[in-house]
């Protein structure tokens, strides 16, 4: 799939014709002189068409990449969107909290299934991972196209190129910073949450004017080769596709170092090797040390708490003082506050139920988790019926110190302050003294240290 430089100061034949005439211009939709003197005034430096040699290269190859993301991007883009509507925008703690006229309709984020959001935001970084060879195989695949002079002669073709620039630009940059979230920790000037939603509007952008554009010849360049034909043409009998009016095909070709049934193969294979690098983040046991492309879930603690840790108790400044025998939750919104002890917590009706807990960078785990319900508690503080409930944090320093939950959430007759994990105490780490664990509820907002709930009605 390596090109070869050629001649990089080759002036661009019409992307519109097909005969090579450069006095058609009515294909251009521009006059003769003014092209001719754009083409004349070329970028020093930019390759021309004799730089791509590659003689896989070309519209079926091409069309073959963009079939894939066709149908996988679409699913990346909306887990996106409902992982956004699962952080509760209603409740006014969504990242972006204001989007203008992008924002989705309003409502509550179910709590059935359970396992809700575990799968939408794994489906969402999983596939996006996995994808990446095929985005840089496309990207490759159409590399002449990006580097035409003029960029644009028509019209249609200027409408083209700016949806290749929202498309690319989208793209590249949802992937990159998606990427290194996962990675790291909050390694951003800027934030992530804000960015990656703007972004990925951008890309929607470009991706449904590109389709819209490119659609017809992608079907069409899809009819024009067998694909049972050429998973079954040795690198010996590989040839080029004729020319195309894209420029995509070389017009020099070099020998092929590489068949196309290869190049698919080895994007696929590459696919499948992130996403058995990858699939260990949803699964508890040995498989969760094989995610290691998902660092940050396989931090675990100890014992029966030995699952994922998203950010540790040191990470959020919580204190030994602030946890220990003086520890008390006060209930808010009745008619007067009520103060509880751990004790008096472990003294009350207790609920047991196993739950999963899932985080924005991909990984999710399933424990079994023991407290009071919510609703008690609700009950406790003297508002039986509360609308939603607002709990604080004795983290100070992060941006998740505090959550919201909406009526259902509050109601659930699994949603939980829990004490316990696994049979025995939260550790620090996990929340100690008390954390709440809500189904289908992103982890974030699954408050850990919890100081004080206000029920709200």
């Amino acid at each position: 799939m390596t090109d070869s430089s050629g001649d990089p100061h080759v002036p661009d034949g019409p992307v519109g014709g097909a005969d090579g005439n450069a006095d058609d211009t009515a294909s251009y939709g521009f006059p003769t002189p003014v092209w001719r003197a754009i083409e004349r005034h070329r970028p020093p430096g930019l390759p021309g068409p004799r730089s791509w040699r590659s003689p896989i290269r070309g519209p079926w190859l091409t069309s073959m990449f963009g079939a894939v993301l066709l149908i996988a991007l679409p699913i990346v883009f909306l887990t996106g969107l409902l992982d956004y509507l699962a952080y509760g925008p209603r409740l006014g703690q969504a990242i972006p909290a204001h989007v203008g006229w992008l924002h989705l309709p309003y409502f509550d984020w179910p709590t059935r299934p359970s396992w809700l959001f575990r799968l939408t935001q794994g489906l969402h970084v999983g596939l996006g991972l996995v994808l990446v060879p095929v985005v840089l195989a496309k990207l490759w695949s159409v590399m002449p196209r990006l580097f035409t002079w003029p960029p644009a002669r028509s019209g249609a073709q200027l409408l083209e190129r700016l949806s290749l620039l929202l498309l690319v630009g989208g793209i590249v940059f949802e992937l990159a910073t998606g990427v290194l979230n996962i990675q790291y920790d909050y390694i951003f000037g800027f934030s992530f949450y804000t960015a990656h939603y703007f972004g990925a509007w951008v890309f929607a952008a470009g991706f449904v004017i590109h389709v819209a554009v490119k659609l017809p010849r992608m079907l069409h360049s899809l009819r024009s080769r067998s694909l049972r034909t050429e998973l079954h043409t040795p690198l010996a009998e590989t040839r080029p596709e004729p020319l195309d009016p894209d420029g995509l095909v070389a017009r020099d070709p070099a020998p092929p170092t590489i068949s196309r049934r290869a190049a698919l193969a080895l994007v696929g294979a590459g696919g499948l090797l992130i996403g058995a690098l990858t699939v260990g983040q949803s699964l508890d046991g040995p498989l969760r040390r094989t995610a290691v492309l998902l660092p940050r879930g396989r931090t675990s603690g100890p014992g029966p708490n030995g699952f994922p840790v998203n950010r540790t108790a040191a990470a959020a400044a919580i204190a030994p003082s602030d946890v220990g025998t003086g520890w008390t939750l006060t209930l808010l919104g009745g008619p007067q506050p009520v103060t509880v002890t751990r004790d008096e917590l472990s003294a009350m009706s207790q609920h047991t139920a196993r739950l999963p807990i899932a985080c924005v960078e991909g990984w999710s785990t399933s424990q079994s988790w023991s407290g009071v319900r919510l609703r008690d508690l609700a009950e406790r503080a003297g508002v039986p019926a509360p609308g939603s409930a607002h709990v604080v944090s004795l983290e100070r320093d992060g941006p998740f110190g505090a959550a919201a939950l909406h009526s259902a959430q509050v109601l659930h007759p699994d949603s939980l302050l829990a004490l316990r994990v696994n049979g025995v105490d939260l550790s620090l780490d996990h929340g100690y003294p008390a954390r709440i664990i809500v189904p289908a509820l992103p982890g974030v907002h699954n408050t850990k240290w919890v100081r004080s709930i206000e029920f709200r009605s």
